[in-house]
């Protein structure tokens, strides 16, 4: 089977802190005389039982790794590492989502914060070859004002090249607010241009998903897996055109799913999804962008199957037509490439 490390593809949905080596939380921790809990260091991660797996369990351990990141230096290094990760995995434009809010005390305020990530983006585009543009998320266990403070950011820094800010996102845990009350900050970024991206349809099914359909208009679901519950539902958002930041190792170590052959994908494909195959948060859940195409391979899709979701990942970026064209041009010369092993 073909190298699925050299498949041309594009990375929607990755976070700031999340995007983290184990290696570098370990660094950071030392520097900054932070103990790290024992889930964070071993080599199970969230790799539990499927009754012992959750929300509350992620977020400590998402928390406890985010207080290592306190200077603008930590801020720069988990960028450039990042990009080169995803150098490493064929990947050729990363949409890397930060709400700059946790590291504004650090580096002097939510504005300096988001330009160092910005400016590091531009230098680690030119040095790896991927794209790295960035979307600013607020978080829906803050205030909706506290968002619309973010979307004015976001707007003052709107462009689709490296080291602009591409899209505007709603993190955390989607069981927490009213939905509606972050319309107004998703208003404010729309019209400066940016794409809708926020979260829904992992912790929560179809009707909340509805919500954000009417509310938050988007342009792509982070995860929007359980679109696949509701065949109607599944059916507008095809037909809207919006694409889904399918997640399936997120999926599994949440519990949303028991185990990789329950992830819906070939649902979603067969509905004609357009699915970007993404990898959330490697640090915690200890698999990265390619890793989530062997999930989709191990499933039983072929690797013109798997070139689909490659070419839906770059369709769904933000990236210029012009990039676009050439790393479609790039999937078919991979799927064009003789099979190494025809048999499998």
């Amino acid at each position: 089977m073909r190298d699925l490390k050299t498949l041309p593809k594009a990375h929607l949905h990755l976070h700031f802190t999340g995007s983290m080596r184990v290696s570098t939380l370990i660094d950071l921790a030392r520097e900054q005389g932070v103990r790290l809990p024992a889930n964070l260091t071993d080599t199970q991660a969230m790799q539990v039982p499927a009754n012992e797996r959750g929300w509350f369990r992620f977020q400590r351990a998402y928390d406890a790794a985010r207080k290592v990141v306190r200077s603008e230096g930590a801020m720069r290094r988990i960028v450039r590492e990042a990009a080169a990760d995803d150098a490493a995995e064929g990947s050729r434009r990363l949409e890397l989502q930060i709400d700059p809010t946790s590291y504004a005390p650090f580096v002097g305020g939510i504005t300096p914060a988001l330009e160092i990530v910005l400016d590091e983006a531009q230098v680690a585009s030119r040095e790896t070859g991927v794209e790295v543009a960035i979307i600013v998320a607020a978080s829906r266990i803050k205030h909706p004002l506290d968002a619309r403070t973010l979307a004015r950011l976001a707007a003052k820094h709107a462009g689709d090249g490296p080291g602009q800010v591409i899209g505007f996102g709603l993190s955390n845990d989607e069981r927490r607010g009213d939905t509606s009350q972050w319309a107004t900050a998703f208003n404010i970024a729309r019209n400066a241009g940016l794409a809708s991206v926020p979260h829904a349809g992992e912790l929560l099914g179809p009707d909340h998903i509805r919500q954000v359909l009417d509310y938050l208009r988007p342009t792509r679901l982070g995860h929007g897996v359980r679109t696949a519950e509701d065949t109607d539902l599944l059916a507008r958002i095809v037909g809207a055109g919006i694409a889904l930041e399918v997640c399936p190792a997120s999926n599994i170590s949440l519990g949303v799913y028991s185990d990789p052959e329950n992830v819906p994908l070939r649902v979603l494909y067969n509905s004609g999804a357009q699915i970007a195959l993404s990898a959330d948060d490697p640090l915690l859940f200890l698999s990265r962008l390619t890793d989530q195409y062997q999930i989709a391979r191990d499933q039983g899709f072929s690797d013109a199957d798997l070139a689909r979701f490659a070419r839906d990942s770059i369709t769904a970026s933000m990236a210029r037509i012009d990039s676009k064209q050439k790393w479609l041009a790039e999937v078919e010369e991979w799927l064009a490439a003789p099979d190494p092993d025809p048999a499998g």
